[in-house]
């Protein structure tokens, strides 16, 4: 199963349709601050599409976080905002510790990150849109899971 992971579109689209496009994958999982696009972001996924409320999804109906099992794995999906992650990733891989998740996806930074240390997996992919690491380029995951084993990758556009 290939996971596409997003966050941070703020409007911004092209990017993100594109790489859909050239991903074709079995799900979608956006972190938050989509700005409203929701309805067009799920559509052009053509796959099951999860999306959460970030700090600029103002008048969102959207959850602020999901808990999904995605082939086995537990996977909790946030902004990241309310967990500070500015200052790091301690306190957010501390959360996801106490709720049993073996994954987190975050957003917020616009700073991709993969850490696999301390028991749980903490991934931000960056911003597709809006990308704030040395080199300014936007930034998407791939989340891979076969035969009970998962990988990630930052891909850069």
């Amino acid at each position: 199963m290939k996971v596409l992971i997003v966050s941070d579109t703020h409007k911004k689209n092209e990017n993100y349709y594109h790489v859909v496009k050239r991903q074709a994958p079995d799900m979608v999982i956006h972190c938050g601050d989509g700005e409203g696009c929701e309805e067009e972001l799920a559509q052009a996924a053509d796959c099951p599409f999860h999306i959460v409320l970030g700090n600029n999804d103002f008048f969102s109906y959207l959850p602020r976080e999901l808990e999904l099992e995605v082939e086995g794995f537990k996977v909790w999906v946030t902004h990241g905002h309310n967990y500070y992650v500015s200052m790091g990733n301690e306190n957010i891989k501390r959360e996801a510790l106490m709720k049993g998740v073996d994954i987190v996806l975050y957003g917020h930074t616009h700073r991709p990150v993969i850490d696999r240390e301390g028991g749980v997996i903490a991934v931000n992919p960056g911003s597709i849109s809006y990308p704030r690491q040395d080199g300014h380029r936007p930034s998407y995951a791939i989340m891979e899971i076969e035969e009970n084993k998962v990988d990630f990758a930052i891909e850069y556009l």
